[in-house]
């Protein structure tokens, strides 16, 4: 309870979610607004007028004004509702006598209404509630156990009386704080007030919210509106790095925010292509539809029969799923890379196209196999070039630590989760060592990059090429084996 005063009357302030289709409300919140004797709101245009009035309950528009003109008229209410209620009540007990049980005479023919049974709190309003039009359901709540009910357990208002329902607007705002406040500020303390939840938001529904806010935009804003694709794609990959960046500060307020910000490239993305009329469109529930889709494909030990063993069996199986997914239409496999994507940093598409060889088995060998001077691949036995990009050195096309380290059991596809390196918890030493292993490595690269701008080279694009020729070689490689 936020507020009391003794024979002030009730005041019941109902909170709505705007996530939820209207007319679904608790249990509770009907009862509450069946029984009411008066339900009003601010609102003109509330999402739950309509529901309220096919319910048979009528519910009084107040027109605007501040929140201490607001206080007094709903003061005024309730205290009018509780006098009312309590005159109600006393004629009542005197028609039902005293021998015969009061809920059953008045509901025999008394023109309170009654109907509310016995029970110390069954009269409360009843009434009022009655002549208010509410119908017979008057204590529906009462009878439930106190503690859950306590908000209507016919102790609130004394003397007997009624509940006025105040309609908040759906979500909650600045003015329904401002109102309680000023309530509160009323002679006596004002009514005694309380907060009913009549709509629960599910995990998730503030995404309802995101696309409710981009639809808007994209009519209202000139920027919103004129944006493309295209013109969005710096902003796709700007946010991300700046989510990443932050993971890596360990920053998780900063985190959040920027996740956040990577979610808006995704709304914006899928608003832009529902606009499209040329068949290639789709809505932001297709994009969450196909990756819930293809999680639950991807997960038959969670969502079918399948049983495995630990998580590098759940790899296993993601894999294999991942590669049938992506045969050909022939039948004919497609590559063990198909599907990395050459738009990501050149070191990063690097370790993902040596992470995603090694497990598909191909060999290591050919990382080093590499002629960059004819574009071919050059014989098993041939060094690689001085100039070999970033990535091409290491052991037998192992992936250095460090570069695991970057996303601990990530592969960097969009949809792939590869093992990691990291060294297991706790193991300091490995882990010192490994440290040390990473910034030596992390200082060759840069090293690299110092050389590559010394000769006029971009190390990007450099890397980029060398990346696309191993891309050749492991394809060469495929087709030179005998079907399966």
């Amino acid at each position: 309870m936020l507020a009391s005063g003794p024979g002030r009357g009730r005041l019941v302030v109902l909170a709505t979610s705007p996530r939820v289709a209207p007319g679904l409300l608790t249990s509770w919140a009907w009862d509450t607004l069946r029984e009411a004797v008066r339900v009003l709101t601010g609102m003109p245009d509330h999402p739950q007028l309509a529901a309220l009035a096919e319910a048979g309950i009528d519910c009084e528009v107040v027109p605007g004004q501040d929140a201490a003109g607001l206080a007094r008229l709903l003061g005024d209410a309730t205290v009018a509702a509780a006098e009312a209620g309590s005159e109600a009540e006393a004629g009542s007990g005197a028609e039902a006598g005293s021998g015969a049980g009061a809920g059953s005479e008045a509901g025999a023919g008394s023109e309170a209404g009654a109907g509310s049974g016995a029970g110390a709190g069954a009269g409360v309003g009843a009434g009022v509630r009655a002549e208010a039009g509410a119908g017979d359901r008057v204590g529906a709540s009462i009878g439930a156990d106190d503690e859950e009910m306590a908000w209507s357990d016919g102790d609130a208002v004394a003397g007997g009386g009624g509940e006025v329902v105040w309609l908040a607007a759906p979500g909650g705002d600045e003015a329904t704080g401002e109102l309680l406040v000023a309530l509160g500020e009323l002679p006596g303390g004002g009514p005694e007030i309380e907060l009913l939840s009549g709509s629960h938001d599910l995990p998730g529904a503030r995404l309802l919210d995101l696309v409710s806010t981009m639809d808007t935009l994209r009519v209202k804003c000139p920027w919103d509106a004129k944006q493309t694709h295209e013109t969005l794609a710096p902003h796709l990959i700007e946010e991300s790095y700046e989510a990443l960046e932050a993971l890596e500060e360990g920053n998780q307020a900063a985190l959040r925010e920027e996740l956040g910000d990577v979610l808006l490239q995704v709304a914006f993305h899928a608003r832009v292509a529902a606009e499209r009329t040329d068949g290639t469109g789709y809505t932001i529930d297709e994009v969450a539809d196909g990756i819930v889709s293809k999680l639950v494909r991807r997960h038959p030990h969670v969502f079918g029969d399948v049983e495995v063993s630990g998580a590098d069996e759940v790899k296993q199986n993601w894999d294999a799923i991942k590669a049938a997914e992506r045969t050909s239409a022939d039948g004919a496999p497609s590559s063990v890379l198909a599907g990395v994507p050459f738009g990501q940093p050149a070191l990063a598409l690097a370790a993902q196209l040596q992470r995603r060889a090694e497990r598909s088995g191909v060999p290591a060998s050919l990382i080093a196999e590499d002629s960059p001077r004819t574009g071919d691949a050059a014989a098993p036995e041939a060094a690689a070039p001085e100039a070999a990009a970033p990535g091409a050195a290491g052991d037998e096309g192992a992936v250095p630590a460090a570069l695991d380290y970057a996303a601990p059991g990530a592969d960097v596809s969009g949809d792939e989760a590869a093992a990691g390196t990291r060294p297991p918890a706790g193991d300091e030493a490995p882990v010192e060592s490994a440290a040390a292993e990473g910034a030596e490595l992390g200082a060759e690269l840069f090293q690299l990059v110092a050389r590559a701008r010394a000769a006029g080279l971009d190390p990007e694009l450099e890397l980029r090429a060398a990346a696309r020729r191993y891309r050749d070689r492991v394809r060469a490689w495929e087709h030179s084996r005998p079907p399966a």
